[in-house]
């Protein structure tokens, strides 16, 4: 009785997509209703994003960066789902999710900051983010409850939260979609299902047949997306949206998509826990791949085009790193003062002896 019920669940979770691996349309009353110049702005995003995590990999293996998490392969999931947001909305990131944020207006000057640990890196002034949280899961309660407040302040946005397919297995991911769910607040959660949470991949993560499914005890929509498909995630994201800010309440998008490099460049080795047979499959996936044989069928999208926004991408992180490198270091005392509008006595205490202590040095 139980396994019928959970083949009908699983059943109704079909893994919605618009382009095919070849770039050709298979579901035309689901392409998205985008101009040339935004398909074009899309492609450039991924493009970009591309080239600065392989520079911000190679920055990493140099020594010149903190804590990275690398992004290839996960491009059409993160560009996708952002492209469907106003400004005003916000994201409650992960710490894989630097490209949301520098899309959104964050300067790539601050994310080497924060790869650094450097607290100059999390000030986010202008722009409706949270800092990147290093905490599996954590932002996903947090983005509940920026939700709420927008529903209270009735503001027609959203919040958008991201965790990997790891991330669904913590108290955290149930406790806020339970919460969103409830009180019918304008939330995206988005699982990046990249097959792998470090080393543990996702058929042990959960006996679920996918991590969509896990809407339906929370009373909310969800839906199963092919996350190297950036035109399916647009359209799954817009229609979330959509959704949230007419008051249906949250939505839960599982993107099926795969990372290409390691979790992190703090010791992670791939090739420990996975085989070619299982990369080559996704390998012919490539999102940017797909997306440039739809734009190059439909005359929108050229080499020389491809080549202009790599040369910009290279001379925005060549500058950016220099902005980061001529950053002061910072000093004990200056994160002591931004613990709090009014310190502790021991705080104070110790405020006073590092700045005695810096001022010798």
């Amino acid at each position: 009785m139980a396994e019928k019920t959970i083949e009908a669940v699983e059943d109704k979770f079909e893994t919605f997509q618009v382009l095919n691996e070849d770039g050709k349309v298979v579901n035309e009353d689901a392409l998205p209703d985008l101009s040339d110049d935004q398909l074009k702005e899309l492609m450039k995003r991924m493009v970009y994003t591309r080239v600065a995590d392989q520079r911000a990999v190679s920055l990493g293996r140099q020594g010149r960066l903190g804590f990275y998490a690398p992004v290839a392969g996960q491009e059409a999931s993160m560009l996708g789902s952002h492209f469907a947001l106003d400004k005003e909305d916000w994201i409650a990131p992960g710490y894989r999710d630097i490209p949301q944020l520098i899309w959104h207006g964050y300067p790539l000057s601050k994310a080497y900051l924060f790869s650094r640990g450097h607290y100059k890196g999390g000030q986010m002034e202008g722009i409706n983010v949270l800092m990147p949280q290093i905490i599996i899961g954590a932002q996903i309660v947090q983005a509940a409850g920026i939700a709420l407040g927008l529903k209270k302040k009735q503001k027609e946005n959203v919040v958008i939260t991201y965790t990997g397919d790891g991330g669904s297995s913590q108290g955290d991911f149930y406790e806020g979609m339970n919460f969103a769910g409830a009180f019918n607040a304008p939330a995206i959660f988005i699982v990046q299902n990249n097959q792998f949470a470090i080393s543990v991949p996702a058929e042990k993560q959960t006996a679920a047949g996918t991590i969509a499914q896990k809407a339906v005890a929370a009373g909310i929509e969800g839906v199963q997306v092919d996350g190297m498909d950036v035109l399916a995630v647009y359209a799954a994201t817009k229609k979330a949206r959509d959704n949230a800010i007419s008051g249906n309440g949250p939505t839960l998008i599982e993107t099926l998509c795969y990372r290409y490099g390691p979790h992190s460049l703090s010791g992670d080795d791939p090739t420990r826990y996975r085989t070619e047979d299982q990369d080559d499959p996704w390998e012919k996936k490539d999102p940017l791949v797909r997306f440039r044989k739809f734009l190059e069928e439909k005359g929108l999208w050229s080499e020389e085009q491809e080549n202009e926004v790599v040369e910009q991408a290279k001379a925005d992180v060549k500058a950016a790193i220099k902005e980061a490198d001529e950053t002061p270091r910072q000093k004990v005392s200056e994160l002591i003062e931004i613990m709090g509008n009014d310190l502790s006595s021991n705080l104070e205490e110790q405020l006073e002896y590092y700045r005695a202590k810096e001022s010798n040095e």
